[in-house]
């Protein structure tokens, strides 16, 4: 068997120059031995969250707003402006979109009326799927023909969802009711 760490090492010479370039691939990596890592840690934050079984906290039972969600939308309104932010249950903005700002404000004829918030929402959902959020809890409540409402139907216009699915558990034995996996199981 033919070695490979020839090809890998190899000298790069340039006529207009006498500079020689080494590039030393065998170095960082072990070219010889074809071995694959057995161990495997997935650094991505949102992976329990996308399989559904990411802890939820609940909070306290008496809290008004609740906080049984991984992602909220929140609307903050001013008579001047408008601003719509994702915030994950820790506390932390994940996507936030303003009418504050210059990208989105030469564009609009005033910062508080339908046509904000509507290209508001176009801009957050834009925003969501770039970011890798599909789905999040809105605790919302539009009055029909109103600002809120253009603000909600652009989103989900966007391709967004407005409702968080509920966290998978797995079924213990001892349990009555055993709910169906969310996922399809091809054997």
């Amino acid at each position: 068997m033919a070695s490979i760490t020839p090809l890998l090492t190899r000298k790069i010479e340039f006529p207009v120059r006498n500079f020689i370039f080494i590039s030393s691939a065998s170095v960082t990596t072990n070219a010889e031995s074809n071995e694959v890592c057995t161990e495997f840690c997935n650094r991505n934050p949102r992976n329990l969250e996308r399989l559904r079984i990411a802890r939820k906290p609940s909070g306290y039972h008496l809290e008004a707003p609740g906080r049984e969600f991984w992602h909220k939308l929140i609307l903050d309104r001013s008579t001047r402006h408008v601003t719509a932010k994702i915030v994950h249950n820790t506390g932390f903005d994940v996507v936030t979109a303003s009418t504050k700002e210059w990208a989105i404000k030469k564009f609009l004829y005033s910062t508080s009326d339908v046509s904000a918030y509507s290209n508001l929402g176009r801009v957050l959902a834009q925003r969501c799927l770039e970011s890798g959020i599909m789905e999040f809890y809105c605790d919302l409540k539009p009055h029909p023909g109103g600002k809120v409402e253009a603000f909600l139907t652009s989103l989900e216009n966007g391709g967004v969802t407005l409702s968080e699915p509920k966290r998978f558990h797995p079924h213990r034995p001892w349990h009555l009711d055993r709910p169906e996996k969310p996922w399809e199981v091809a054997e």
